[in-house]
């Protein structure tokens, strides 16, 4: 039985990269021994990982002066991390609002210092990307949230700021381009785009590190990380081998341009259902759409069992909004096919033929 996959995440991956995975499970590469029991240590270990790290530089195209660190504790973790280490003891950051995950950033870093808030969409229940603020001199750094899965919205610019810019790209890394070099800092959990939940991508320039004058715990120190190659600790293996296992596919099939191309062409093809469907309303500002998450409701909300019921029948799964919007989430990450989203829309439309 095929099923449309829209989880928010933990989410879909490559039917092909599932195969590969299982595989390695049973036995890796002819060693007698499941990745799940192998040294993070062993010769064939380490050989992944430096290529896992090699993918990340060559799809992104990261340029010289920059690690690429795989770790723990998913973005939440990078919320205090990346305070801590960018923010000096008497510095000020700017972080701008959009959402659950950036409200979630601020009030980690309030833990270390003077922070302002530069702008906020909570006025609108997020529903759009704040525009037109100002940014003060003198910041330690600046701290934006790329994509905002719970509402639907996406940034398609870059701040402008002569501070260090931080991005958390947890829900929408690899889906477009982007030029590295404008950022000190890029984390992203692992769980939309790039492979299964356990690990986190981290992507910092090092001529930044060790500099906010901080004595800070080993596990929290960047230099401490790239020092140690992400294996200060013993890293997730098999979180970061199916990750590897994702970027070979995403450079086999044409890299960051294919998978643009590809983004784009899943969400016009949804939005334009919803903004022509009678029975159906978008929730985010049309220019703030994102293309991760789309983020819709019902005009009748007393149709939602009948709709429910037909996603189902359907085979379409987790199209559930958060709890804190309500309505419904269509999750488009990287991996889910443009055939998913043609099914979403054929229900759509015979959801509006047959429900007057």
């Amino acid at each position: 039985m095929k099923v449309h996959n829209y989880s928010a995440g933990p989410c879909i991956l490559p039917n092909e990269v599932f195969q590969q995975a299982s595989k390695a499970v049973l036995e890796y590469e002819n060693t007698g021994l499941s990745i799940l029991e192998m040294s993070h240590r062993s010769k064939e270990m380490v050989a992944m990982a430096d290529n896992a790290v090699a993918l990340v530089k060559e799809v992104l195209g990261v340029p010289e002066g920059y690690s690429v660190l795989f770790l723990q504790g998913g973005a939440s973790m990078q919320f205090y991390m990346s305070a801590l280490n960018f923010l000096s003891s008497n510095g000020k950051a700017g972080y701008i609002d959009t959402g659950v995950w950036s409200s979630k950033a601020i009030i980690e870093a309030k833990r270390l210092g003077d922070i302002e808030v530069l702008a906020s969409s909570k006025d609108k229940n997020y529903n759009y990307i704040p525009k037109g603020y100002n940014v003060p001199a003198g910041l330690d750094f600046l701290h934006y949230t790329t994509n905002n899965t719970i509402y639907g919205t996406e940034f398609f610019h870059t701040p402008k700021t002569d501070a260090v810019l931080i991005a958390d790209m947890s829900s929408d890394i690899f889906s477009r381009p982007i030029n590295v070099a404008d950022y000190g800092l890029i984390y992203a959990g692992a769980q939309k785009n790039l492979g299964p939940a356990g690990v986190t991508l981290v992507i910092v320039k090092d001529e930044l590190l060790g500099k906010s004058g901080r004595d800070i715990p080993s596990m929290l120190d960047y230099s401490v990380h790239v020092k140690g190659e992400s294996m200060f600790n013993t890293p997730p293996v098999y979180s970061i081998y199916v990750s590897m296992l994702t970027l070979e596919w995403l450079k086999k099939n044409g890299g960051i341009p294919w998978m643009d191309n590809l983004n784009q062409q899943k969400a016009d093809l949804l939005y334009s259902e919803i903004d022509r469907n009678t029975k159906f309303l978008g929730t985010a500002e049309k220019e703030d759409r994102s293309r991760m998450n789309v983020t819709f409701v019902l005009q009748d909300d007393s149709k939602s069992d009948v709709f429910s019921k037909m996603l189902a029948d359907a085979n379409i799964s987790g199209l559930k909004g958060h709890r804190s919007v309500g309505g419904f989430r269509a999750s488009m990450y990287n991996a889910l096919p443009l055939e998913s989203v043609q099914v979403l829309v054929d229900v759509m439309k015979e959801f509006e033929r047959t429900n007057g």
